[in-house]
């Protein structure tokens, strides 16, 4: 009888969920897209200031997200040495799940990473995190043939230069071409179907772009997709523009 109670009591949760993980579609408890933006931008603020205040790195959060995951932001950055996210933004043990690989691309790896972390851990920020003086970015501008697999990487970035090139009719700077490059990461996560598009249109998930200073530490959240202004702010603009109908 225990048994056939237990079954039935699988089956109800397989019905429930239609079959999916247990975790699909679930989000960070109480965290917005526009709460976690602000939360990395107070981090890199800190960072910047030399005022880290180590958050999460204790013993008690280690053994406390052993049992599981919910981190509240998904950071798609370079590998750059010299841009360790968790350390930029001033985080923890399980607040960020990051991806990292040169140039800030986007595989067929790096999406599903980035569609696991949504679907699965409920993070409902996505940052495409670029950096000043990107080697990777840089050996796409220079153009040519790259060696081995390095290749794929610089051919990855070239669509953005290529586009930088037919839009402003001119060749761009390094740093021209490293926002270039988050721009297009940011399109291309942001009508990545079925999964990011379906929650991004729930208002779920949000993806911005963003370019890391490797001399001042701060980092600039240059495609913000409507994240900038705070409720307060909304509102103000709100009145401001119903005035000047008036």
């Amino acid at each position: 009888m225990r048994l056939l109670y237990r079954l039935g009591i699988v089956m109800i949760c397989f019905a429930l969920i239609g079959g999916h993980s247990i975790f699909a579609g679930e989000h960070s408890p109480g965290m917005t897209p526009h709460e976690a933006l602000l939360k990395l931008q107070d981090g890199n603020t800190r960072f910047a200031e030399a005022q880290n205040s180590h958050p999460h790195q204790t013993v008690e959060r280690r053994l406390d997200v052993a049992k599981g995951q919910h981190p509240f932001a998904v950071i798609l950055s370079c590998a750059d040495s010299r841009v360790p996210p968790e350390v930029i933004f001033d985080q923890g043990l399980g607040d960020l799940f990051v991806v990292r690989v040169a140039g800030n691309v986007v595989t067929p790896e790096v999406q599903g990473s980035i569609e696991y972390a949504v679907d699965h851990l409920g993070a409902g920020l996505i940052v495409a995190l670029g950096h000043e003086r990107c080697g990777a970015v840089s050996a796409a501008l220079a153009g040519g043939e790259a060696p081995g697999q390095i290749g794929s990487l610089v051919g990855a970035i070239a669509p953005a230069i290529e586009s930088y090139r037919e839009k402003f009719e001119d060749t761009p700077t390094l740093d021209d071409a490293v926002r270039a490059n988050v721009e297009r990461v940011v399109h291309q996560l942001k009508t990545s179907a079925p999964i990011l598009t379906e929650q991004i249109e729930k208002g779920h998930v949000r993806v911005v772009g963003a370019r890391y200073d490797l001399d001042d530490g701060r980092v600039d959240f240059i495609v913000r997709d409507g994240l900038e202004e705070s409720p307060a702010a909304e509102e103000k603009s709100g009145k401001e523009k119903k005035e000047e109908g008036d």
